[in-house]
């Protein structure tokens, strides 16, 4: 993580707060985070106004004792007053150069005084907005500078733009399009818009060319008979209405079946480490879960002391909490390796790639109804699943590989073995 955007304060300038109470909340590239009060005292300032984003290190607020006033930020003024002083010293040193140059035609100096036009701009520089405001300002074309800001110390808010975006009405026409000037040439031709990468988005691009370009992947495809899986899903589904079996899915099914592969076939349980391979004691299973800005994986732990059920369970707790963005970091961090299934968004069959350093992904296609031939040389109707598992290859071989796929067939096809 280096940047964050503070989504929310839950306390106001001139609160008192405790130690390990919750004060904030900050978004991160894939949760967002409760923030906690350090100490005890009074939230004497807020630096940071909801929506703004933050780099890691910069102060959000000062929390202070009893009577002692918050320091004002420091940068700002330091930033301005340096580039005065150069260029002071640098016209006492022109001056012995001017005096001996010739005279300056009025028209020279005519163009030469039109920038000060620019003094404006830097007025409306200096206009106290958090980033956001600036943002829904130039959106509804709301003249900064007759907004009368609600934030502390006179900030204008999003709130203060839109409430003057309805009273109000839209900035003079003069100024909307030099607001409009920056972005156009970001749009190509024939392009609709251009959306910027979220956090999320800019680190699975990182993973993505960490994992394709140093990782070697080679891939393993088996097919399933899931008509013994979907007979006991069925099975269980029956017997425990309104219960909690009844709850049970396929996926639980395959998730349950690819922990316990790992542990029959223990060496694919492992991830490449410069001059060795680390095998892992326990199998902790990433599970991909899709939210709205990408992926996430959270992770259970040492997964082979779980039950069926209480792996049914916790999956459907991690998956909520992930796509509202309420997860731990230590509850999608690490991982042995993963299991993505897009069957219930109707995919037959793909590869996905492997998250680093995990050795392996398996990626779950949909269960299909098809005609198969059965012992008796006739075509019946049968159901079947793919699976495509893909390899590290400095950690797994092809055979290794099809040992931990035969491991997992078996399971699959005789779901009762998960039950135990």
């Amino acid at each position: 993580m280096t940047e964050g955007t503070l989504v929310s304060w839950k306390k106001k300038k001139g609160d008192k707060v405790s130690a390990g109470e919750v004060i904030a909340e900050i978004e991160t590239d894939k949760a967002t985070m409760e923030w906690e009060s350090p100490e005890d005292g009074t939230l004497a300032e807020i630096y940071v106004e909801e929506g703004g984003k933050v780099n890691v290190g910069d102060k959000i607020g000062f929390i202070g004792g009893e009577g002692e006033e918050a320091p004002k930020k420091e940068e700002a003024p330091k930033e301005e007053e340096k580039p005065k002083e150069p260029k002071a010293e640098a016209k006492k040193e022109k001056k012995p150069q001017v005096e001996t140059e010739k005279p300056v035609p009025a028209e020279k100096k005519e163009k030469e005084a039109a920038p000060v036009a620019k003094v404006d701009n830097g007025e409306e520089a200096r206009i106290k907005a958090s980033p956001v405001a600036r943002r829904v300002a130039a959106e509804l074309g709301v003249d900064l500078a007759s907004v009368k800001g609600t934030g502390p110390d006179g900030r204008v808010t999003e709130t203060d733009v839109r409430a003057a975006a309805k009273t109000k009405g839209p900035a003079p026409a003069q100024k909307t399009p030099a607001a409009a000037k920056p972005s156009a040439p970001s749009i190509k031709v024939g392009e609709g818009a251009r959306i910027q990468l979220s956090g999320m988005r800019k680190i699975i691009a990182q993973r993505l060319v960490e994992s394709l370009g140093p990782v070697p992947h080679f891939y393993l495809t088996i097919e399933i008979n899931a008509a013994p899986l979907m007979a006991a899903r069925e099975e269980l589904k029956s017997a425990g209405e309104g219960a909690d079996t009844a709850k049970i899915t396929v996926n639980d099914f395959v998730l349950k079946a690819a922990v316990q592969a790992a542990v029959k076939v223990p060496r694919v349980n492992a991830s490449f480490d410069g001059d060795a391979f680390v095998q892992y004691a326990d199998v902790d299973l990433g599970i991909a879960v899709a939210i709205e800005d990408g992926l996430l994986t959270p992770v259970i732990r040492a997964a082979q002391n779980k039950s069926l059920r209480e792996i049914s369970e916790q999956v459907k707790d991690l998956a909520s909490r992930a796509r509202n963005k309420r997860m731990k970091p230590e509850e999608f961090q690490g991982g042995t390796f993963t299991v993505s299934n897009l069957g219930g968004m109707g995919i037959d069959s793909f590869s996905a790639v492997i998250n680093p350093p995990q050795g392996f992904i398996l990626a779950v296609g949909k269960v299909t109804k098809v005609p198969v031939i059965d012992d008796s040389d006739q075509i019946v109707p049968g159901h079947r699943m793919s699976i495509t598992m893909s390899c590290d290859h400095r950690v797994i071989d092809g055979a290794l590989g099809a040992e931990y796929l035969k491991e997992l067939r078996h399971l699959l096809e005789n779901p009762a073995l998960l039950l135990v």
